[in-house]
């Protein structure tokens, strides 16, 4: 028996953060060795919103290039392996957008009116006019899944809602066509730390709020980021007793010094640790974490013509299969068969 299929994407925003990194690409490349991986930058959805400033959408699309090559040599350079898993990007594969059309005909006006997420973006960009699009992403994103019948879906607890829509259109469809064309995709959950942002422990890591550390950032950008990092505000000597619980630093620390924790902790609420010197700490663990990503980059960026392959090779594979998904998806339909499936 083959392995299972997981399959998962990212918008291309440019240059990733820690939060992408600790959140999402860690957990990817581990699962690379147990499951048929399928890893897409999602374009067509950057397309769904309006964009504007340095962010890509269907108003501004002038980086949307540069920033799938940014994706992609942060995503390898992070550890994916394309001798592992498939890397491509999501339009190199039209038979998604077909499946997609299919899918627009049997998917419920109120499922996606309903969607959560769907009034969550038109609050976040402050959309006054949605499109089509937006309304239909989580048919789109049900695509992305089924077109590779894609078995699990890895998420945090706080995302397993969005699986649901995918679920819900395997089983109309097979049910509409009296075949179990698609499995019924399952979320594989994972136990992600939680990456805060520069300012507050209570902020996720965003690019959208700029408070965020690219992992592409040289070792001294790095530590001037963690030199800016919140600390507790009423510890302003050193021998002022801290409160670590409500300082990003030690949130970071968590995640970098974990086996030193109970003694930072300790120091920092007895007076005996200075936040000057618990930041320097903090960004030498950071940057020796780092640097072996930082050197596969760099080497990745002198050799352009090997990403744009390991792209090309990744979504051939990806085409192939969608090929075979599409097939049998035309044939249950009653529709005419095509030659180049």
């Amino acid at each position: 028996m083959g392995k299972k299929r997981v399959t998962s994407g990212m918008r291309p925003t440019g240059c990733l953060h820690l939060g992408n990194l600790l959140g999402a690409l860690t957990n990817w490349v581990r699962l690379q060795d147990e499951y048929d991986c399928f890893y897409f930058i999602v374009d067509w959805h950057a397309l769904t919103t309006p964009g504007g400033g340095a962010a890509v959408g269907y108003e501004n699309v002038g980086e949307l290039q540069n920033f799938i090559r940014e994706m992609a040599l942060d995503w390898i350079s992070a550890g994916l392996d394309p001798d592992k898993c498939s890397i491509f990007v999501q339009s190199s594969v039209p038979e998604v957008a077909e499946l997609h059309l299919l899918f627009s005909m049997i998917t419920p006006l109120g499922w996606l009116e309903r969607n959560p997420t769907y009034r969550d973006m038109i609050l976040g960009y402050k959309i006054e006019s949605p499109s089509y699009g937006l309304l239909g992403y989580p048919t789109l994103q049900a695509a992305d899944i089924l077109a590779y019948k894609g078995e699990f879906v890895p998420v945090g607890r706080d995302q397993e809602a969005h699986v649901n829509m995918t679920r819900d259109l395997a089983q109309r469809f097979n049910s509409l066509y009296g075949k179990q064309v698609f499995p019924i995709t399952e979320t594989l959950l994972t136990e992600v730390p939680k990456v805060p942002g520069l300012e507050s422990v209570e902020k996720k890591m965003s690019k959208s709020a700029g408070n965020y550390i690219a992992f592409s950032l040289s070792e001294e950008e790095t530590t001037e980021k963690v030199k800016s990092m919140f600390t507790d505000p009423v510890k302003i000597r050193k021998d002022d007793p801290g409160h670590p619980d409500g300082c990003v630093v030690f949130a970071f620390h968590d995640i970098y010094n974990r086996p030193e924790l109970e003694n930072i902790r300790g120091e920092c609420e007895k007076g005996k640790r200075g936040c000057v010197a618990c930041k320097m700490q903090l960004a030498g663990s950071m940057n020796r974490a780092l640097e072996p990503i930082r050197n596969k980059r760099k080497k990745l960026e002198e050799k352009p013509e090997m990403v744009e392959e390991i792209l090309r090779a990744g979504s051939e594979r990806a085409r192939n299969a969608a090929r075979e998904t599409l097939r049998e998806v035309r044939e249950v339909m009653n529709l005419p068969p095509r030659k180049d499936y």
